[in-house]
C-alpha cells in the first residue's frame, strides 16, 4: 500500500452515515430541475436548489441552448485566451455590463473561478484582503492563493471590520470581499456600512453577487442595485449556475481593472471556455428576467410566505432576508437524521455542517424558486414542522 492510500484508508467518517441509513449526498435526479423532482424513483418537493428563477427547465433556456449547440458544436475545445472565445461570450459580456452597470465583464467557466482567480490576480505582496469570516469557499481559496496579507473580521461585524481597517496602512491596496447574501445563512451583508468604512479607510470592495443575482435590486440586479450602491462596488462577482439556468461565472468593473484580468487571471487564461450551451443559457436566462419582472415578483411572494410560517411554527431561522431560509437543528447527527427523514416524507433539504458552518450551528437549508407556489410551501413546512417537533428541536 502506497503513502497516500495508507493516509487515506481510514477515512471513514461517510461510511458511518452510511451504515446508520442517513447519508444524504449524491443523489440521483432523474429530472428535470424544478419544485418538484423524480430522485430514484422518489417523488419529492425540491427545496434543495439555487436555481431561484426557477429557469432550469424552461422551455425557452433549452431552445436557446440547442440552438447554439448546433451552431457551434459542443465546446470550444480550447481557452478564451487563445481559441476559444465566440461572438456568444462576448455579446454575454457586454450584457452582463449593462445589465450590473459596469464597464466590462469577463466569463469564466464557473463561479468558483471567478473568485479563486480574480482574488490573487488584484492583490499581492503588500496589499491586503479583508474577508467576512463567513466568506464563500471560493473567496476563501482565492485568497489563500494570493500573496497578499489576509485578514479576517467577525460575520457582519462593521465594528470588528473597522478594528481591521484601523492597523493597515492608508496607502496601501485593501480589498474588502464579501457575500451579498450569505449563501448558508440568508443575511445580506451591510453594504452601506462597508462603503462608509471604503472611504473612511480607502479601501476596495468586491461584493459576490451568486445568490443575489436574479432575486435583489430591479430587475433582479443583485444587492448592490438593492441598496443603490453599485457605483460604491468596485468588482461585482456573479454566477450562472443560479438564478442565470446555467454554468459559469463573471467579475464586472471598471474597464482597466478588467483588462488587467482578461491577461493575467490563470484561472480565466488557463481554462477552457464556457460551452456554447451554457453561454446561450445564460444569456437567454437574462432576457426572460428582465423581460417577466413578474418572476422575481412571485419569488418574493413565496418567499415571504415561507419567512412568515417558519416563525409562526417557532423554527429558528435566525437573520435570514433572502429565499434562502436556515432551519437550525445545532447537532450534526440530528442534522444527517432529519434530512434524511424529509427526503422519505417527500421534501429535498440540503444539510448545513462543518466546515460550512461552525458544529454548533448546523442547520439545514430550505431554498425557493419563483416556479415554486405557497401550495408547495405549505406542504414543506408541515411535513418539516412534524419531523422537527418528533425530534424535540421545535416544541
Amino acid at each position: 500500500m502506497g503513502q497516500l492510500q495508507e493516509k487515506y484508508k481510514n477515512y471513514r467518517e461517510p461510511q458511518r452515515y452510511m451504515e446508520a441509513g442517513v447519508y444524504p449526498y449524491f443523489r440521483e435526479i432523474t429530472s428535470k430541475q424544478g419544485p418538484e423532482v423524480t430522485m430514484g424513483g422518489h417523488h419529492v418537493l425540491m427545496f434543495g436548489s439555487n436555481a431561484y428563477t426557477g429557469l432550469t427547465g424552461d422551455e425557452r433556456v433549452i431552445e436557446a441552448a440547442g440552438q447554439a449547440l448546433k451552431k457551434y458544436g459542443s465546446g470550444c475545445a480550447g481557452s478564451r485566451f487563445l481559441n476559444g472565445t465566440l461572438d456568444l461570450h462576448v455579446q454575454l459580456e457586454k450584457e452582463l455590463a449593462t445589465f450590473v452597470h459596469k464597464d466590462d465583464v469577463l466569463c469564466f467557466p464557473t463561479g468558483f473561478t471567478v473568485n479563486s482567480g480574480v482574488i490573487p490576480a488584484v492583490v499581492g505582496r503588500g496589499d491586503y484582503i479583508i474577508c467576512d469570516d463567513r466568506d464563500h469557499a471560493s473567496i476563501v481559496d482565492g485568497r489563500r492563493l494570493s500573496f497578499a496579507t489576509q485578514l479576517r473580521y467577525k460575520h457582519n461585524d462593521m465594528d470588528d471590520l473597522e478594528r481591521v481597517l484601523q492597523k493597515l496602512p492608508k496607502e496601501a491596496i485593501k480589498l474588502i470581499v464579501a457575500d451579498g447574501v450569505f449563501s448558508m445563512e440568508g443575511d445580506l451583508c451591510k453594504l452601506p456600512e462597508i462603503v462608509e468604512l471604503k472611504h473612511k479607510y480607502n479601501c476596495s470592495i468586491m461584493i459576490d453577487e451568486a445568490h443575489g443575482l436574479g432575486v435583489f435590486g430591479k430587475q433582479g440586479r443583485g444587492v448592490c442595485h438593492h441598496f443603490g450602491l453599485q457605483d460604491e462596488v468596485d468588482l461585482i462577482m456573479g454566477t450562472f449556475s443560479k438564478s442565470l439556468a446555467s454554468i459559469g461565472g463573471f467579475i464586472a468593473g471598471d474597464a482597466d481593472t478588467i483588462n488587467y484580468l482578461r491577461h493575467t487571471s490563470r484561472t480565466y487564461i488557463f481554462s477552457a471556455s464556457d460551452t456554447p450551451a451554457a453561454t446561450a443559457a445564460a444569456l437567454k436566462a437574462l432576457h426572460i428576467i428582465q423581460e417577466e419582472p413578474e418572476r422575481i415578483e412571485h419569488l418574493w411572494d413565496v418567499t415571504n410566505y415561507a419567512l412568515k410560517r417558519f416563525r409562526e411554527e417557532g423554527f429558528e431561522i435566525g437573520d435570514t432576508e433572502s429565499p434562502i431560509i436556515p432551519l437550525y437543528v445545532r447537532d450534526i447527527d440530528k442534522t444527517f437524521l432529519v434530512t434524511h427523514l424529509a427526503f422519505e416524507a417527500g421534501v429535498f433539504i440540503n444539510p448545513v455542517i462543518p466546515p460550512a458552518c461552525a458544529p454548533q450551528d448546523t442547520l439545514v437549508r430550505f431554498a425557493l424558486m419563483a416556479s415554486h407556489t405557497t401550495d408547495h410551501v405549505e406542504r414543506g413546512v408541515q411535513i418539516l414542522k412534524k419531523i422537527f417537533t418528533e425530534q424535540g428541536i421545535i416544541k
